[in-house]
């Protein structure tokens, strides 16, 4: 599962041969606000189907002839149905299982090993984007399959108190993705313009006529340092600009050359808009950076609960 809330993430150390050199240059900042926004917010359409999830009193006992698939866990007294929006090839119906004041949301599902492809997993997305519109969700990871109902009343038992204590520091909060992607090569030109021993070894090595070996690794390894500097300046900035409007971030590791920053955040619903200004903000005034961002989603990287009880195994 997701790991634990936690406080906001420290970069990186820079590294060793960075801290002999002289300070990097603040990243340039646009001084007028009226160039275009380089944010892009992503978001998913809205499943077919979605809208028949407010709940309503689940009919009877669901058959317990096949496992049951948990996507969530959720505060009701009541028995629920969401809906025929489960993961399947003809989508399975998502219901409650109580115990308590508490709830696994799940639906029927083969007791198997779910392969985690584009559909299953957008399957499980979905049924927990439409249990968050009404409730406050502890999203299960993907595959998380138990053998029986009984089977899922003592995971809900035996980890009570964990969801209670979840349940309430989550409350009427969800999850927001942010990445942050540069373009290296106008990064470089920057570099080049700004830090004195990169542009003397680049004019050395251009106007060299022998080997130019020894050049050359220095060079590269003042522009990796600079680079590197350069990135943990702007992640830095942009942790501490979002810091007001979010209650806890946590860095990823970011994926590819051009992501320097790769985070989530933890945002109280009142909050979105302002959350949602600020990223836009701070995306009009750094120059070759893009921002992408998704969201609302429940809290998969806030969330972390050890299950007690042995999932089901696919037979043999």
């Amino acid at each position: 599962m997701p790991p634990r809330p936690r406080g906001k993430s420290k970069p990186p150390p820079k590294p060793a041969g960075a801290a002999r050199r002289s300070p990097a240059p603040p990243p340039k900042v646009r001084q007028d606000n009226g160039g275009p926004s380089r944010v892009i917010r992503e978001r998913r359409p809205s499943p077919v189907g979605t809208t028949v999830a407010r709940a309503t009193p689940a009919p009877g006992k669901p058959t317990e002839s096949r496992g049951k698939y948990v996507y969530c866990v959720i505060r009701s007294t009541e028995p629920l149905r969401f809906g025929h929006v489960g993961i399947g090839a003809e989508p399975a119906e998502v219901h409650t299982v109580n115990y308590q004041d508490i709830a696994a949301v799940v639906s029927d599902t083969p007791i198997e090993v779910l392969d985690a492809t584009r559909e299953n997993v957008l399957a499980h997305e979905r049924v927990n984007e439409a249990v968050m519109h009404d409730h406050t969700v502890i999203p299960m990871s993907f595959g998380t399959v138990f053998k029986t109902r009984d089977d899922i009343v003592e995971l809900l038992r035996g980890a009570y108190g964990a969801f209670q204590d979840v349940l309430v520091k989550m409350q009427d909060k969800v999850e927001f993705g942010l990445k942050v992607l540069w373009d290296r090569d106008a990064i470089l030109r920057e570099i080049e313009h700004d830090d004195d021993d990169v542009r003397r070894l680049k004019n050395e090595i251009s106007g060299q006529k022998g080997s130019t070996y020894f050049a050359r690794v220095q060079y590269g390894r003042l522009v990796d340092a600079a680079l590197q500097a350069r990135s943990e300046q702007y992640v830095v900035d942009i942790f501490e600009r979002l810091r007001d409007v979010s209650v806890a971030s946590r860095a990823n590791k970011p994926i590819g050359d051009k992501m320097i920053m790769n985070a989530a955040f933890l945002v109280a619903r009142d909050k979105e808009t302002d959350f949602d200004a600020k990223v836009k903000a701070i995306g009009a005034k750094y120059q070759n950076l893009t921002f992408r961002y998704t969201g609302p989603w429940p809290p998969y990287n806030f969330v972390n609960i050890r299950l007690k009880l042995e999932r089901a195994k696919p037979a043999e």
